[in-house]
């Protein structure tokens, strides 16, 4: 490697997460320490930003700012979702991509992001390996929907459950106040994976006892079935509150619904979101006519108020971490959380290679879903507790955050 001081590169792509920005400060704080990195930069929207040479310098930042990124949620520099392919589809993109690496004398690259994030970290560092160009790329995971291989959980997990169960307890309790019958469904993210949904159950400790009911894409989805369990438990309570992944599918595995007129994303992704709204015309006609639907959406993602202390701290030690890697000459790889205790909750980071976790999705095993597939054990409560624990004592102006405000100066 290089004596000279060389440049460090850090971008985001894919959703935003309430602790995303931490990893970043995490990477920022890391690099400008070490002497033999002369700037650290930031990509301003991801590979787009690259492409594109648009970057700023942290040096020109107010430090004081760069510390409150780590309490700042969403993508402070800007994200993508580029579908990167192969080289030998499209070398001209890589060309490109690699020179701009070499004008701007970038030797460390991290790329904070998730699954098709760490595709684009394991093609990039494919190909800085075939043509012997010197750069360290290294991963940050980042996911709400937890379902990134090779680490215990991804970072923006932990928050996002806390969201969860806690807009569970709220909408239950709001659900409880009137003397009459009525159904809560709550539609939360998950494509394929139902982490999220799963992370309501946490919500069941409030005497209230909800939710009632949690669907989860990893097993089928019966229509019949569903209003078969749901009929049983407004016979019993009058007031039911159920928890359903936006991805359920049915026998044939198909979404059970997805909306037809949104479309795709790059990466051929179908665009998600209304399956409770599908599933209420149906309980409206058969079991009651008070049935409210409740799409978290995008508050899942950046709830910054509601952070997980133990989620924040590891969001920051993976960006840290990143850069400890890199410069001990590591790249292609991923960095990744291990789990070594549930009590106390303690973790390490560690590194795991990128073609280990590209391309690949975990998904909440079947043995933590109960038979009948309307529910979550006890193995998955307890794997999910742990991280949402923690308060965070959060910037404030005015009764409100105080976000970071960058000057982003290109």
């Amino acid at each position: 490697m290089s004596i000279l001081k060389t440049n460090c590169l850090v971008a985001q792509s894919g959703g935003p997460t309430a602790v995303i920005n931490a990893s970043v400060y995490g990477v920022i704080e890391k690099a400008s320490k070490n002497k033999t990195i002369n700037k650290v930069l930031g990509s301003n929207y991801g590979l787009e930003g690259i492409l594109n040479k648009n970057f700023f310098d942290f040096s020109k930042e107010n430090p004081a700012e760069i510390k409150r990124l780590k309490y700042t949620p969403a993508a402070a520099l800007g994200s993508c979702r580029y579908k990167l392919k192969s080289h030998l589809k499209n070398p001209e993109t890589y060309e490109k991509i690699f020179s701009v690496f070499k004008e701007f004398n970038i030797q460390y690259f991290f790329y904070i992001g998730g699954n098709d994030s760490m595709d684009t970290v394991k093609k990039l560092s494919d190909y800085a390996l075939e043509t012997g160009f010197e750069i360290q790329i290294i991963g940050v995971p980042k996911t709400i929907d937890n379902d990134l291989v090779g680490t215990d959980h991804s970072p923006g997990y932990g928050t996002a459950a806390k969201y969860i169960a806690t807009s569970v307890m709220e909408v239950a309790r709001d659900g409880s106040v009137y003397n009459n019958e009525n159904i809560h469904i709550i539609e939360v993210m998950g494509r394929h994976a139902g982490w999220l949904a799963a992370a309501s159950a946490l919500a069941n400790k409030d005497v209230i006892n909800a939710p009632d009911l949690i669907y989860l894409p990893e097993v089928t989805f019966n229509l019949n079935s569903f209003i078969e369990d749901l009929t049983k438990v407004y016979k019993k309570k009058k007031k039911v509150n159920i928890v359903v992944s936006e991805g359920i599918k049915d026998v044939n595995g198909n979404f059970v619904y997805a909306n037809k007129s949104a479309g795709h994303d790059v990466f051929k992704h179908k665009q998600m979101g209304g399956v409770g709204d599908f599933l209420a015309s149906y309980l409206k006609k058969e079991i009651c006519d008070r049935v409210k639907v409740i799409e978290l959406n995008v508050l899942q993602r950046a709830s910054m108020h509601c952070v997980s202390k133990v989620d924040l701290d590891e969001a920051y030690f993976c960006g840290r971490d990143a850069v400890k890697f890199a410069l001990a000459g590591e790249t292609g790889k991923m960095v990744a959380i291990e789990r070594i205790n549930n009590h106390p909750y303690q973790s390490k980071i560690k590194l795991v290679p990128v073609n280990h976790v590209a391309n690949h999705e975990k998904k909440v095993p079947i043995c933590w879903i109960n038979k009948r597939g309307n529910y979550i054990k006890q193995k998955a409560i307890d794997y999910i507790l742990p991280l949402i624990q923690g308060k965070v004592d959060i910037p404030r102006e005015n009764g409100l955050p105080r976000f970071a405000k960058l000057k982003y100066i290109l």
